[in-house]
Protein backbone atom coordinates (compact mmCIF):
# COMPACT_ATOMS: atom_id res chain seq x y z
CA UNK A 1 0.00 0.00 0.00
CA UNK A 2 0.93 3.86 -0.70
CA UNK A 3 2.97 5.09 2.34
CA UNK A 4 0.83 8.12 2.34
CA UNK A 5 -2.17 6.53 1.97
CA UNK A 6 -1.36 4.05 4.99
CA UNK A 7 -0.18 7.63 6.92
CA UNK A 8 -3.95 8.84 5.75
CA UNK A 9 -5.60 5.68 7.14
CA UNK A 10 -3.83 6.00 10.94
CA UNK A 11 -4.96 9.47 10.85
CA UNK A 12 -8.66 8.60 10.18
CA UNK A 13 -8.88 6.60 13.57
CA UNK A 14 -6.83 9.77 15.15
CA UNK A 15 -9.67 12.01 13.66
CA UNK A 16 -12.55 9.53 15.10
CA UNK A 17 -11.22 9.44 18.29
CA UNK A 18 -10.44 13.43 18.52
CA UNK A 19 -6.90 13.41 18.72
CA UNK A 20 -5.54 15.53 15.87
CA UNK A 21 -7.44 16.63 12.26
CA UNK A 22 -7.71 14.44 9.59
CA UNK A 23 -6.46 17.85 6.95
CA UNK A 24 -2.78 17.01 8.17
CA UNK A 25 -2.65 13.94 5.97
CA UNK A 26 -4.70 14.40 3.24
CA UNK A 27 -2.93 17.76 2.95
CA UNK A 28 0.14 15.54 2.11
CA UNK A 29 -1.65 13.44 -0.41
CA UNK A 30 -2.86 15.94 -2.72
CA UNK A 31 0.21 17.44 -2.45
CA UNK A 32 1.72 14.11 -3.76
CA UNK A 33 -0.97 14.05 -6.07
CA UNK A 34 0.13 17.24 -7.47
CA UNK A 35 3.68 15.92 -8.12
CA UNK A 36 2.40 12.52 -9.84
CA UNK A 37 0.38 14.71 -11.97
CA UNK A 38 3.25 16.64 -12.84
CA UNK A 39 5.90 13.46 -13.45
CA UNK A 40 3.67 11.59 -15.43
CA UNK A 41 3.85 14.54 -17.74
CA UNK A 42 7.88 14.18 -17.78
CA UNK A 43 8.88 12.52 -21.06
CA UNK A 44 11.55 10.40 -19.02
CA UNK A 45 9.53 8.79 -17.19
CA UNK A 46 7.15 8.20 -20.09
CA UNK A 47 9.80 6.26 -21.35
CA UNK A 48 10.15 3.87 -18.38
CA UNK A 49 7.09 2.18 -18.90
CA UNK A 50 8.25 -0.12 -15.25
CA UNK A 51 8.19 3.06 -13.68
CA UNK A 52 5.47 4.81 -15.61
CA UNK A 53 3.15 2.14 -14.74
CA UNK A 54 3.58 2.06 -11.02
CA UNK A 55 3.46 6.23 -11.05
CA UNK A 56 -0.36 5.45 -12.86
CA UNK A 57 -0.98 3.13 -10.49
CA UNK A 58 -0.51 4.91 -7.29
CA UNK A 59 -2.68 7.89 -9.35
CA UNK A 60 -5.55 6.17 -9.74
CA UNK A 61 -5.49 5.31 -6.12
CA UNK A 62 -5.02 8.72 -4.87
CA UNK A 63 -7.34 10.46 -7.55
CA UNK A 64 -10.87 9.49 -5.69
CA UNK A 65 -9.42 10.95 -2.92
CA UNK A 66 -7.76 14.08 -3.67
CA UNK A 67 -11.03 14.76 -5.36
CA UNK A 68 -13.20 14.23 -2.45
CA UNK A 69 -10.75 16.18 -0.30
CA UNK A 70 -11.17 19.35 -2.52
CA UNK A 71 -14.99 18.64 -2.23
CA UNK A 72 -14.45 18.81 1.46
CA UNK A 73 -12.09 21.69 1.70
CA UNK A 74 -15.06 23.80 -0.42
CA UNK A 75 -17.73 22.74 1.87
CA UNK A 76 -15.61 24.49 5.08
CA UNK A 77 -14.99 27.27 2.84
CA UNK A 78 -18.54 28.20 2.29
CA UNK A 79 -19.45 27.04 5.67
CA UNK A 80 -16.33 29.47 7.24
CA UNK A 81 -17.95 32.55 4.77
CA UNK A 82 -21.47 31.77 5.90
CA UNK A 83 -20.20 31.94 9.53
CA UNK A 84 -18.58 35.36 8.94
CA UNK A 85 -21.57 37.34 7.81
CA UNK A 86 -23.34 35.80 10.34
CA UNK A 87 -20.92 37.16 12.71
CA UNK A 88 -21.51 40.97 11.10
CA UNK A 89 -23.43 43.61 13.04
CA UNK A 90 -26.79 45.03 11.56
CA UNK A 91 -27.88 41.80 9.08
CA UNK A 92 -31.31 42.27 7.63
CA UNK A 93 -33.53 39.46 8.33
CA UNK A 94 -33.51 38.59 5.17
CA UNK A 95 -29.69 38.15 4.51
CA UNK A 96 -29.47 35.96 8.04
CA UNK A 97 -31.77 33.60 7.32
CA UNK A 98 -29.50 32.97 3.94
CA UNK A 99 -26.39 32.48 6.03
CA UNK A 100 -27.84 30.28 8.57
CA UNK A 101 -29.42 28.25 5.40
CA UNK A 102 -26.16 28.19 4.20
CA UNK A 103 -24.32 27.14 7.72
CA UNK A 104 -26.50 24.22 7.53
CA UNK A 105 -26.09 23.39 4.23
CA UNK A 106 -22.22 23.40 3.86
CA UNK A 107 -22.62 21.11 7.95
CA UNK A 108 -24.49 18.46 5.61
CA UNK A 109 -22.30 18.82 3.12
CA UNK A 110 -19.29 18.42 5.57
CA UNK A 111 -20.89 15.55 6.84
CA UNK A 112 -21.51 13.65 4.14
CA UNK A 113 -18.18 13.67 2.45
CA UNK A 114 -16.59 12.90 5.91
CA UNK A 115 -18.01 9.73 5.65
CA UNK A 116 -17.20 9.39 1.99
CA UNK A 117 -13.69 9.84 2.88
CA UNK A 118 -13.42 7.47 5.46
CA UNK A 119 -14.74 4.51 3.25
CA UNK A 120 -12.31 5.74 0.47
CA UNK A 121 -9.79 5.89 3.14
CA UNK A 122 -10.17 2.03 4.21
CA UNK A 123 -7.50 -0.54 3.25
CA UNK A 124 -7.71 -1.92 -0.20
CA UNK A 125 -7.58 -5.30 -0.71
CA UNK A 126 -4.70 -5.76 -2.63
CA UNK A 127 -6.21 -9.07 -4.37
CA UNK A 128 -9.15 -6.50 -5.52
CA UNK A 129 -7.72 -5.96 -8.85
CA UNK A 130 -6.97 -9.53 -10.00
CA UNK A 131 -8.45 -12.13 -12.08
CA UNK A 132 -9.93 -14.31 -10.19
CA UNK A 133 -10.32 -18.21 -10.15
CA UNK A 134 -13.87 -19.85 -9.36
CA UNK A 135 -14.07 -23.53 -8.28
CA UNK A 136 -17.86 -25.08 -7.89
CA UNK A 137 -18.20 -28.65 -6.40
CA UNK A 138 -21.41 -30.42 -5.97
CA UNK A 139 -22.31 -30.90 -1.86
CA UNK A 140 -25.04 -32.72 -1.11
CA UNK A 141 -28.07 -33.86 -3.50
CA UNK A 142 -25.85 -36.10 -6.19
CA UNK A 143 -27.27 -35.04 -9.44
CA UNK A 144 -29.56 -32.45 -8.43
CA UNK A 145 -26.10 -30.75 -6.90
CA UNK A 146 -24.34 -31.46 -10.35
CA UNK A 147 -27.09 -29.55 -12.10
CA UNK A 148 -27.33 -26.66 -9.28
CA UNK A 149 -23.15 -26.09 -10.03
CA UNK A 150 -23.99 -25.60 -13.80
CA UNK A 151 -26.40 -23.22 -12.74
CA UNK A 152 -23.98 -21.23 -10.64
CA UNK A 153 -21.43 -21.55 -13.22
CA UNK A 154 -23.96 -20.28 -16.13
CA UNK A 155 -24.59 -16.86 -13.63
CA UNK A 156 -21.38 -16.12 -12.74
CA UNK A 157 -20.22 -16.13 -16.14
CA UNK A 158 -23.61 -14.16 -17.73
CA UNK A 159 -21.96 -11.70 -15.25
CA UNK A 160 -18.25 -11.69 -16.66
CA UNK A 161 -19.79 -11.39 -19.99
CA UNK A 162 -22.10 -8.37 -18.82
CA UNK A 163 -18.67 -6.73 -17.54
CA UNK A 164 -17.06 -7.04 -20.58
CA UNK A 165 -14.80 -10.01 -18.41
CA UNK A 166 -13.08 -13.25 -20.40
CA UNK A 167 -14.25 -16.64 -18.79
CA UNK A 168 -12.13 -19.65 -19.31
CA UNK A 169 -12.86 -22.83 -17.68
CA UNK A 170 -9.83 -24.38 -16.50
CA UNK A 171 -11.04 -27.94 -14.99
CA UNK A 172 -14.72 -30.02 -14.99
CA UNK A 173 -16.46 -33.43 -14.93
CA UNK A 174 -19.40 -33.33 -16.08
CA UNK A 175 -22.19 -35.63 -15.53
CA UNK A 176 -24.51 -37.35 -17.74
CA UNK A 177 -27.43 -34.89 -17.13
CA UNK A 178 -25.15 -31.77 -17.92
CA UNK A 179 -24.44 -31.13 -14.66
CA UNK A 180 -20.86 -30.40 -12.96
CA UNK A 181 -19.54 -32.77 -9.96
CA UNK A 182 -16.56 -29.51 -9.76
CA UNK A 183 -15.98 -27.05 -12.22
CA UNK A 184 -12.89 -24.48 -12.12
CA UNK A 185 -12.74 -21.46 -14.42
CA UNK A 186 -10.88 -18.30 -14.32
CA UNK A 187 -12.43 -14.85 -14.98
CA UNK A 188 -10.13 -11.96 -16.46
CA UNK A 189 -10.81 -8.62 -15.97
CA UNK A 190 -9.94 -5.96 -13.99
CA UNK A 191 -11.39 -5.60 -10.39
CA UNK A 192 -12.83 -9.13 -11.20
CA UNK A 193 -11.66 -10.51 -7.75
CA UNK A 194 -13.49 -7.23 -5.48
CA UNK A 195 -16.64 -8.45 -7.05
CA UNK A 196 -16.41 -12.37 -6.50
CA UNK A 197 -14.72 -12.48 -3.44
CA UNK A 198 -17.68 -12.87 -1.37
CA UNK A 199 -19.06 -15.60 -3.07
CA UNK A 200 -16.98 -18.19 -0.97
CA UNK A 201 -19.21 -20.54 1.14
CA UNK A 202 -22.16 -23.05 0.43
CA UNK A 203 -24.97 -22.45 -1.56
CA UNK A 204 -27.79 -23.64 -1.02
CA UNK A 205 -30.87 -24.76 -3.58
CA UNK A 206 -34.16 -25.36 -2.78
CA UNK A 207 -36.48 -26.79 -5.67
CA UNK A 208 -38.04 -29.48 -7.09
CA UNK A 209 -36.22 -31.68 -9.28
CA UNK A 210 -36.35 -32.54 -12.80
CA UNK A 211 -36.35 -36.46 -11.86
CA UNK A 212 -38.74 -35.83 -9.12
CA UNK A 213 -42.44 -37.29 -9.89
CA UNK A 214 -43.90 -36.53 -6.73
CA UNK A 215 -43.19 -32.82 -6.87
CA UNK A 216 -41.83 -32.53 -3.83
CA UNK A 217 -38.75 -29.89 -3.19
CA UNK A 218 -35.49 -31.21 -2.92
CA UNK A 219 -32.60 -29.47 -1.07
CA UNK A 220 -29.17 -29.44 -2.25
CA UNK A 221 -25.86 -27.67 -1.78
CA UNK A 222 -22.90 -26.63 -3.91
CA UNK A 223 -19.63 -25.28 -2.25
CA UNK A 224 -18.13 -22.32 -3.84
CA UNK A 225 -14.23 -21.08 -3.40
CA UNK A 226 -13.18 -17.65 -4.73
CA UNK A 227 -9.07 -17.36 -5.40
CA UNK A 228 -7.18 -14.45 -6.65
CA UNK A 229 -4.89 -15.52 -9.18
CA UNK A 230 -1.25 -15.38 -8.31
CA UNK A 231 1.61 -14.04 -9.99
CA UNK A 232 4.14 -15.84 -10.43
CA UNK A 233 6.50 -13.20 -8.62
CA UNK A 234 4.81 -14.60 -5.55
CA UNK A 235 5.23 -18.16 -5.71
CA UNK A 236 8.04 -19.86 -5.58
CA UNK A 237 7.48 -23.66 -6.90
CA UNK A 238 10.47 -25.89 -6.64
CA UNK A 239 10.12 -28.87 -9.29
CA UNK A 240 11.80 -31.46 -7.12
CA UNK A 241 8.13 -30.45 -5.29
CA UNK A 242 5.85 -31.54 -7.97
CA UNK A 243 4.35 -35.13 -8.71
CA UNK A 244 3.27 -34.65 -11.95
CA UNK A 245 0.96 -37.61 -13.41
CA UNK A 246 -0.87 -37.61 -17.11
CA UNK A 247 -4.07 -40.15 -17.55
CA UNK A 248 -6.59 -40.48 -20.03
CA UNK A 249 -9.40 -37.90 -18.95
CA UNK A 250 -12.94 -39.09 -18.51
CA UNK A 251 -16.24 -37.15 -19.23
CA UNK A 252 -19.73 -37.65 -20.49
CA UNK A 253 -20.46 -38.76 -23.68
CA UNK A 254 -16.68 -40.45 -24.11
CA UNK A 255 -15.39 -37.38 -26.24
CA UNK A 256 -12.24 -37.53 -27.69
CA UNK A 257 -10.51 -36.76 -24.33
CA UNK A 258 -11.35 -40.25 -23.11
CA UNK A 259 -8.96 -41.59 -25.76
CA UNK A 260 -5.45 -39.51 -25.30
CA UNK A 261 -3.97 -39.26 -22.39
CA UNK A 262 -4.19 -35.08 -22.34
CA UNK A 263 -5.33 -34.85 -18.54
CA UNK A 264 -2.54 -33.59 -16.64
CA UNK A 265 -3.12 -34.07 -12.02
CA UNK A 266 -0.39 -31.97 -10.38
CA UNK A 267 0.32 -33.21 -6.57
CA UNK A 268 2.61 -30.48 -4.35
CA UNK A 269 3.90 -32.59 -2.30
CA UNK A 270 4.89 -30.53 0.84
CA UNK A 271 1.44 -29.73 1.23
CA UNK A 272 -0.38 -32.67 -0.68
CA UNK A 273 -2.46 -29.95 -2.84
CA UNK A 274 -3.82 -31.89 -5.96
CA UNK A 275 -5.13 -30.45 -9.31
CA UNK A 276 -6.11 -31.91 -12.01
CA UNK A 277 -7.02 -30.24 -15.49
CA UNK A 278 -8.09 -32.39 -18.44
CA UNK A 279 -10.46 -29.62 -20.20
CA UNK A 280 -7.57 -28.95 -23.22
CA UNK A 281 -6.72 -31.48 -26.05
CA UNK A 282 -3.15 -30.32 -24.92
CA UNK A 283 -1.42 -31.85 -21.99
CA UNK A 284 0.93 -28.72 -22.32
CA UNK A 285 -2.03 -26.73 -22.07
CA UNK A 286 -3.48 -28.58 -19.49
CA UNK A 287 -0.26 -28.58 -17.53
CA UNK A 288 -0.05 -24.99 -17.83
CA UNK A 289 -3.77 -24.48 -16.71
CA UNK A 290 -3.43 -26.93 -13.64
CA UNK A 291 -0.47 -24.43 -12.37
CA UNK A 292 -2.15 -21.22 -12.59
CA UNK A 293 -4.82 -23.34 -10.40
CA UNK A 294 -2.03 -24.72 -7.85
CA UNK A 295 -0.47 -21.33 -7.51
CA UNK A 296 -3.24 -19.97 -6.88
CA UNK A 297 -4.23 -22.08 -3.79
CA UNK A 298 -0.90 -22.58 -2.46
CA UNK A 299 -1.25 -18.31 -3.06
CA UNK A 300 -4.67 -18.37 -0.34
CA UNK A 301 -3.08 -20.89 1.42
CA UNK A 302 -0.13 -18.65 2.51
CA UNK A 303 -2.71 -15.42 2.43
CA UNK A 304 -4.74 -17.43 5.22
CA UNK A 305 -1.72 -18.08 7.39
CA UNK A 306 -0.76 -14.98 7.49
CA UNK A 307 -4.35 -14.06 8.40
CA UNK A 308 -4.62 -16.90 11.29
CA UNK A 309 -1.18 -14.98 13.05
CA UNK A 310 -2.65 -11.66 13.20
CA UNK A 311 -5.82 -13.11 14.49
CA UNK A 312 -7.78 -11.73 11.88
CA UNK A 313 -8.49 -14.61 9.17
CA UNK A 314 -11.05 -11.97 7.38
CA UNK A 315 -13.18 -11.27 10.04
CA UNK A 316 -13.45 -7.28 8.97
CA UNK A 317 -15.18 -9.26 6.40
CA UNK A 318 -18.56 -9.85 5.74
CA UNK A 319 -18.50 -14.01 6.85
CA UNK A 320 -15.06 -15.65 6.87
CA UNK A 321 -15.17 -16.61 3.29
CA UNK A 322 -15.05 -19.97 4.50
CA UNK A 323 -15.98 -22.86 2.26
CA UNK A 324 -17.74 -24.46 4.88
CA UNK A 325 -19.88 -21.38 5.92
CA UNK A 326 -23.70 -21.69 4.77
CA UNK A 327 -23.91 -18.36 2.51
CA UNK A 328 -27.21 -18.36 0.33
CA UNK A 329 -30.57 -20.07 -0.14
CA UNK A 330 -31.68 -20.23 -3.97
CA UNK A 331 -35.46 -21.00 -3.37
CA UNK A 332 -37.45 -21.80 -7.05
CA UNK A 333 -41.25 -22.01 -5.66
CA UNK A 334 -40.65 -18.33 -4.18
CA UNK A 335 -38.33 -17.30 -6.88
CA UNK A 336 -36.30 -15.97 -3.88
CA UNK A 337 -32.80 -15.64 -3.29
CA UNK A 338 -31.61 -14.74 0.39
CA UNK A 339 -28.33 -14.11 1.44
CA UNK A 340 -28.18 -15.02 5.59
CA UNK A 341 -25.14 -13.27 5.99
CA UNK A 342 -26.67 -9.73 5.49
CA UNK A 343 -30.40 -10.90 5.76
CA UNK A 344 -30.43 -9.53 2.00
CA UNK A 345 -33.78 -10.96 0.57
CA UNK A 346 -34.76 -10.38 -3.35
CA UNK A 347 -37.68 -11.89 -4.93
CA UNK A 348 -36.38 -12.26 -8.50
CA UNK A 349 -34.41 -15.48 -8.49
CA UNK A 350 -34.75 -15.67 -12.50
CA UNK A 351 -32.88 -12.31 -12.95
CA UNK A 352 -30.42 -13.43 -10.25
CA UNK A 353 -29.56 -17.16 -12.19
CA UNK A 354 -29.36 -14.60 -15.77
CA UNK A 355 -26.15 -13.08 -14.15
CA UNK A 356 -28.19 -9.93 -12.33
CA UNK A 357 -26.40 -10.27 -8.92
CA UNK A 358 -25.23 -6.49 -9.21
CA UNK A 359 -27.49 -5.82 -5.97
CA UNK A 360 -25.80 -8.67 -4.14
CA UNK A 361 -22.34 -7.76 -4.71
CA UNK A 362 -22.72 -4.51 -4.02
CA UNK A 363 -25.10 -5.06 -0.72
CA UNK A 364 -22.27 -7.12 0.74
CA UNK A 365 -19.66 -4.47 -0.24
CA UNK A 366 -21.23 -1.82 1.33
CA UNK A 367 -22.09 -4.35 4.11
CA UNK A 368 -18.31 -5.08 4.47
CA UNK A 369 -17.33 -1.45 4.75
CA UNK A 370 -19.87 -0.67 7.64
CA UNK A 371 -18.32 -3.32 9.44
CA UNK A 372 -14.72 -1.89 9.09
CA UNK A 373 -15.89 1.34 9.96
CA UNK A 374 -17.77 0.41 13.17
CA UNK A 375 -14.06 -1.51 14.09
CA UNK A 376 -15.51 -4.36 14.35
CA UNK A 377 -13.05 -7.99 14.37
CA UNK A 378 -16.41 -10.21 12.67
CA UNK A 379 -19.86 -9.16 10.81
CA UNK A 380 -22.33 -11.44 12.58
CA UNK A 381 -24.95 -9.96 9.54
Amino acid sequence: MNIYILYCIIDVYFYLYGVIPLFNRLGLLEKRFEELNKMLCDPNVISDQQSYRKLMKEHKELEGIVQKYRQYKSADSDLQEAKEILDEHGLDKELKEMAENEVSDAKERIKKISEELKVLLLPKDPNDDRNVIIEIRGGAGGEEAALFSAALFRMYSMYAESKGWKTEILNCNETQLGGYKEISFMISGEGAYSRFKYESGVHRVQRVPETESQGRVHTSTVTVAVLPEADDVEIEINPSDLQIDTYRAGGAGGQHVNKTESAIRITHIPTGVVVECQDERSQYKNKDKAMKVLKSRLLEAKRKEHDDEIAQERRSQVGTGDRSERIRTYNYPQSRMTDHRIGLTIYRLEDILNGDIDEIIDALTTADRAAKLAGEDEYDG
